[in-house]
């Protein structure tokens, strides 16, 4: 007897290889997932622009890594000493102009340059509710506690982000015709836009997500990240101490159905050769002298030169020096 709701996960469209390069932009859900691929040895790029929440925002940033233009000092604002962008996330933010604006920049033109070179672009919406600045109709991807009078509050309609997002989708083919889109809607909750606000929210994104979809099934995905949070794990031993975010084992439980549906099976054998190393890696023996640990170090480097062998571009440099250290 089942003591949950499984949620079934069709077969997707396509499926992700470690070898190739994926783009992650979105909320806080997407650097979950992306840092989950970044220890495994993904190539990736997550959140140029730092965490984005809403679906207008996140068409921006990828607008302007399609056609990179810098920033410059007339894209900043300062508030109480330091200076933000209302397109990027405060973690791009400083006390010096200058340091905020190379930061913007660098990240910006590294991004752009990958793009081309990019596979998938992963999408985690997690808002449909946006911020405008009433003194220009800007929509804003972070209001940086400024007081909310200077800001206008709206949901967007299931219409309007599936006509910014079809117009975006095909300029990003155009220039990248082999280009997988793959779209989630976080499962974090935004209590601040109340109980009902959020479930409304959500649905809209879902909608919008479920039309662009369909319009093109074999280069957009979906999955089901908020469904398997909200029917899988329903149980607040399955969030943080806020219970709003996921909590670790949630994100892990997510990630594993994440790996079970969308890698290649070459690259589910990659990770699995490579869970055991990290494990043998981090290792803390009670006889690092003994002749047992050294064999375990000895068998240890073998399995790399195997995964070395199997994977040629991958680059374990780093890992065996440390594996090598452990025998001297």
């Amino acid at each position: 007897m089942e003591l949950y709701t499984a949620i079934q996960l069709p077969k997707p469209p396509f499926r992700f290889s470690w070898q190739e390069h994926t783009l992650l932009l979105g909320s806080c859900f997407a650097e979950n997932i992306g840092t989950k691929l970044a220890e495994n040895r993904f190539n990736v790029d997550i959140n140029p622009f730092g965490t984005l929440y809403n679906p207008a925002s996140i068409a921006a940033a990828l607008r302007r890594l399609l056609h990179p233009e810098r920033f410059t000092s007339d894209d900043l604002f300062r508030h109480e000493g330091v200076f933000h962008s209302f397109t990027h996330h405060s973690r791009f933010s400083s006390t010096s102009e200058t340091e905020c604006l190379e930061n913007i920049n660098d990240r910006l033109f590294a991004s752009a340059g990958e793009l081309r070179e990019t596979k998938y672009i992963v999408v985690t919406l997690g808002t449909a509710y946006v911020y405008r600045l009433k003194s220009t109709g800007e929509v804003v991807a972070n209001c940086h506690k400024l007081p909310e009078k200077i800001f206008d509050r709206s949901m967007l309609s299931v219409a309007e982000i599936v006509s910014e997002w079809k117009e975006l989708l095909l300029s990003l083919w155009e220039q990248c015709p082999e280009l997988k889109i793959l779209f989630t809607v976080s499962p974090i909750r935004h209590w601040k836009d109340g109980a009902h606000g959020n479930q409304l929210s959500k649905a809209t994104l879902l909608l919008a997500i479920d039309t662009l979809q369909t319009t093109y099934p074999e280069r957009i995905a979906y999955f089901p990240a908020y469904e398997i949070m909200m029917d899988e794990l329903r149980d607040y031993r399955f969030y943080a101490n806020d219970m709003l975010h996921p909590s670790e084992l949630a994100v892990d439980y997510i990630w594993q159905r994440f790996t079970e549906n969308f890698l290649s099976d070459e690259t589910k054998g990659f990770l699995k050769e490579w869970a055991e190393i990290q494990k043998a890696i981090n290792h803390r023996p009670f006889q690092p002298e003994s002749e047992a640990y050294k064999r375990f170090i000895s068998q240890t480097l073998l399995k790399m030169e195997r995964i070395n062998e199997k994977f040629p571009s991958f680059d374990s440099t780093k890992e065996m020096e440390i594996i090598k250290s452990k025998l001297m």
